[in-house]
């Protein structure tokens, strides 16, 4: 016996907790911060991602894992929900974490079933016990029985009989939250639209006009944007010209709102641009090297102290920069009619950057829909009352919801006798299939342009 202790671990001692693999480690910090800090994942990743020291392929390992098991997660609980023993609800917060990382392993991803079940095992028992690491390893055995396709088959309804629920769990959106996407989109497109929102999103880079062109930037040109690169890989932040504040991360759809917003025809004098809902700043700094490049002054308004400081960041060395100001965009502090253009980027639920923000869907509830409604007909309203006869207001959502969209609209020009829709199809006539709800509105769309969701109507003040 005594010969034996001295072979194996002293008596007494603690069996040594097993190494955890530092991409996985990562993720599940990702998934705690969503779950218990309300982080937003594209914002936790790269802390998560410094902390545990990881580069290239580790990096982006760790990043498909976060964020496609967020995007997944109302599939990957179905299965569960057939694989284990008790209610999720039942299961400790930590373990499920562990076990959606798992399924997403398993069933997306080119990971051996014996390595995506022997790492989530090793995570479970680090960060939990022994006895949750046997749970973990059973319930993981069970899911990799059968893969992605047949387990939908197995627990998702019949398309035919509740083709809502089936969707809800075949694509991993909330049931509400599909039923807008139908009416925004048709019963025909849905489902391609459901699945481009479980895409991995393409890092696109622009090149601020004046400070950068894009061809220093590494990458293929974007399709519609004249601004825009879709980076291949690696850091943007390493990029000299992000690093330097000349170009940075923007969406091709927004950079296309801000585009229209510079493009739109004015009647009279040009000179005084206001971005009423500037934060965090992208489309302000691109707005901002366009209005400079045409002898122009961007104002940037941001009601929230610490989103008008990433504005002021974004904005630090532009030209065209007339100021930035914490102001509420319902109550600003600007005379009325001071302005010949206005963006109103307004607050909204982000259903069209779910691919960007896989955490929104599980976030977001109908109430808030109802609220921001409110809130987007009161900015919509204060924008008219800024912008000066013959100028133009650009209001834009990154959502294709018709309540946040055409409804929003339709509601505030009916209360408004010298403000009229304009036709914006011609600013945009180079992007097919690019018609909004209402006549001359725009909808962009992930699964036909790559691009988020974005929708834009353009109104000009007639007097």
């Amino acid at each position: 016996m005594a010969e034996g202790r001295r072979r194996g671990r002293p008596a007494g001692r603690p069996a040594p907790r097993p190494r955890v693999d530092a991409t996985r480690l990562a993720a599940f910090d990702v998934l705690k911060a969503v779950r218990v800090d309300d982080a937003y994942t594209n914002l936790a990743l790269p802390a998560a991602i410094g902390r545990h020291g990881l580069t290239g392929r580790d990096a982006a390992f760790a990043t498909e894992l976060a964020s496609g098991t967020i995007r997944r997660r109302g599939t990957y609980d179905a299965v569960l929900t057939a694989c284990v023993d008790r209610p999720l609800a039942k299961v400790e917060a930590k373990v499920l974490d562990a076990l959606r990382l798992g399924t997403h392993q398993l069933l997306s991803m080119r990971v051996p079933a014996h390595a995506a079940i022997s790492t989530t095992v090793d995570l479970v028992r680090a960060k939990v016990g022994p006895g949750a690491a046997g749970f973990a390893n059973a319930v993981l055995r069970k899911v990799a029985a059968r893969d992605l396709e047949s387990w939908v088959a197995a627990v998702a309804p019949d398309p035919a009989a509740d083709p809502l629920r089936h969707a809800e769990v075949a694509f991993s959106h909330p049931r509400w939250v599909v039923d807008e996407l139908r009416q925004a989109v048709g019963q025909d497109e849905l489902h391609d639209l459901l699945a481009a929102d479980n895409d991995p999103p393409r890092v696109t880079l622009v090149a601020r006009p004046g400070r950068a062109d894009r061809a220093e930037l590494p990458g293929e040109p974007t399709r519609w944007s004249p601004y825009g690169v879709v980076l291949e890989g690696g850091d943007p932040g390493a990029l000299p010209a992000v690093a330097e504040g000349r170009a940075g991360v923007q969406d091709e759809g927004s950079q296309l709102v801000a585009t229209v917003t510079a493009e739109a025809p004015v009647v009279g004098e040009d000179t005084r641009w206001l971005d009423l809902c500037a934060g965090p700043g992208g489309k302000s700094a691109l707005l901002a090297a366009l209005a400079a490049g045409r002898g122009a002054h961007l104002v940037a308004g941001e009601r929230q102290q610490h989103r008008a400081r990433l504005v002021a960041r974004a904005l630090r060395g532009s030209g065209g920069v007339a100021g930035v100001v914490t102001a509420d965009g319902t109550r600003p502090p600007f005379r009325a009619g001071s302005f010949d253009r206005v963006l109103v980027d307004a607050p909204c639920t982000g259903l069209g950057a779910l691919r960007r923000r896989p955490e929104a869907r599980w976030r977001r509830r109908p109430v808030d829909l109802a609220d921001l409604v409110v809130l987007q007909r009161q900015l919509l309203g204060s924008a008219l009352e800024l912008v000066r006869p013959g100028g133009v207001v650009v209001y834009a959502t990154c959502s294709p919801v018709l309540a946040e969209t055409a409804e929003v609209v339709t509601s505030v020009l009916a209360g408004q006798e010298a403000a009229v829709l304009e036709d914006a199809s011609g600013l945009l006539a180079h992007v097919p299939r690019a018609a909004g709800p209402l006549p001359g509105t725009l909808q962009l769309w992930p699964h036909r342009h790559g691009t988020d969701a974005m929708f834009l109507a353009l109104v000009r003040r007639t007097g």
